[in-house]
């Protein structure tokens, strides 16, 4: 999934011949390229990401895509243009003519006469590696006590001594052992299950579900990190569309009517950010009425996230810098008072509210030290504040719930349907 993360290299053209003068190309969106009335050979230019790549002998098809609409446009070019550098992922800026399609899937197609490479894209070097995190561990990497612990089946025949000999827990997020790893692989994710112990039955909520969790060193700002996530939840999008069209269009269809549009309302804008700050006084501000009321150094519930991204034009958007109170120990103080805060940042997305949660790490040995003390935690994290010690660097990381991103592409309005075995409160069938 991280292999979409492309590095941005210097254009390459995929031919060295010479291009015949024309005329300037007309700059068209792959929608309105879709969508032209007029198919008698004229010359536009198009710029996007790679879809799918299909080489034959003599002929090369690509589908390429820009966030302005869910459908592809077909690009055929000559066999001459192949490249490996023409792979999914990668940005590519076609120059031809736009003609008519003799397939029925389309009604319109790009005859390339020229292919540049704008970006490109190679999922084996992207960077990130592929850490395995443990499901049983000993730590509470959220601070908020809501967790399984595990204990054998058959009780131990001395009460006091655990099986571990310390506590053991399911995991609540593998950010602190890819913390570890990022020490030593700069760029980690992992993709696994997670637990909570959260007595809720609300729509975006479940006892077990599974995260898509990131950590990168040498990130020194806010900015670099949601740029990563923005990028993440396109480029998954885009792909999951260009793989899963049938199952999405049913969805769309039966149970979400208009979700086509409001996604790629999405996926074609840049996404905002405005401060914790900024939104809570949007919400004070605000002519509906609020189950709790918002005030500053308290936690976004659902209700003031949706509006939030309501207010915005339904466009997801980042909410930066909360409280440092409100926050685990090991989010970056951001030294600003009289209101503290932390380097934190969530996404919120249409219908779902937060999607993503993140945050730069506090990489400064003393502040870290003093975090711990504050809160009685520095002989159970006394590893990972020796990680500060030996060659720390500035560094950051999030999460996204993997669930909770099927109910923003789908429109699917419970959390419960989009997984087939749902664990929550008072229910664990099968």
């Amino acid at each position: 999934m991280f292999g979409a993360r492309c590095l941005l290299r210097a254009l390459r053209s995929c031919t060295s011949a010479p291009c015949p003068r024309h005329k300037p190309s007309a700059r068209l969106s792959v929608r309105d390229a879709l969508g032209a009335r007029s198919t008698n050979g004229e010359r536009v230019k198009v710029q996007g990401w790679i879809r799918s790549v299909r080489s034959q002998k003599e002929v090369l098809f690509l589908h390429i895509n820009d966030g302005s609409s869910l459908e592809s446009l077909q690009v055929v070019a000559d066999s001459s243009f192949d490249s490996r550098e023409l792979a999914f992922g990668s940005s590519v800026e076609v120059q031809g003519q736009l003609v008519k399609s003799p397939s029925k899937k389309q009604n319109v197609e790009l005859k390339a006469e020229k292919i540049e490479i704008v970006g490109n894209c190679d999922a084996k070097d992207s960077g990130f590696v592929h850490i395995h995190t443990p499901i049983i561990t000993s730590n509470d990497c959220e601070g908020a006590g809501e967790l399984f612990q595990v204990e054998p089946s058959s009780k131990i025949k001395v009460p006091e001594e655990n099986f571990f000999n310390v506590p053991a827990f399911l995991t609540v997020s593998g950010q602190l052992h890819l913390e570890v790893m990022s020490g030593a692989f700069t760029q980690v994710f992992t993709f696994g299950p997670t637990f909570r112990a959260e007595n809720s039955q609300s729509r975006r909520h479940l006892a077990e579900f599974y995260m898509v969790e990131a950590e990168i060193s040498f990130v020194e700002s806010l900015q670099d990190l949601m740029q990563v996530m923005e990028g993440l939840f396109k480029t998954a999008t885009m792909m999951v569309l260009s793989n899963c069209t049938e199952d999405v269009e049913l969805c769309h269809k039966f149970i979400a009517p208009g979700q086509k549009d409001r996604l790629e309302h999405m996926l074609k804008n840049n996404f905002l950010i405005i401060s914790y700050t900024e939104a809570v006084e949007i919400l004070k501000q605000a002519s509906q009425n609020f189950t709790f009321t918002p005030e500053w150094g308290v936690d976004l519930h659902t209700e003031h996230e949706k509006y939030l991204v309501k207010h915005c034009g339904n466009i997801p958007v980042f909410v930066i810098n909360y409280p440092l109170a409100l926050k685990p120990f090991y989010m970056r103080d951001n030294e600003d008072g009289p209101q503290h805060t932390v380097a934190a940042v969530d996404l919120l997305v249409p219908g779902v509210g937060e999607l993503f949660g993140g945050s730069l790490r506090e990489e400064r040995y003393h502040f870290l030290e003093q975090r711990l003390a504050r809160s009685g935690l520095t002989e159970a994290y006394q590893w990972y504040l020796d990680l500060r010690r030996f060659g720390s660097v500035p560094h950051g990381g999030f999460g996204m719930g993997f669930e909770r991103y099927l109910q923003c592409i789908l429109g699917i309005d419970n959390i419960k349907d989009v997984i087939p075995f749902p664990r929550f409160t008072h229910s664990c069938v099968l």
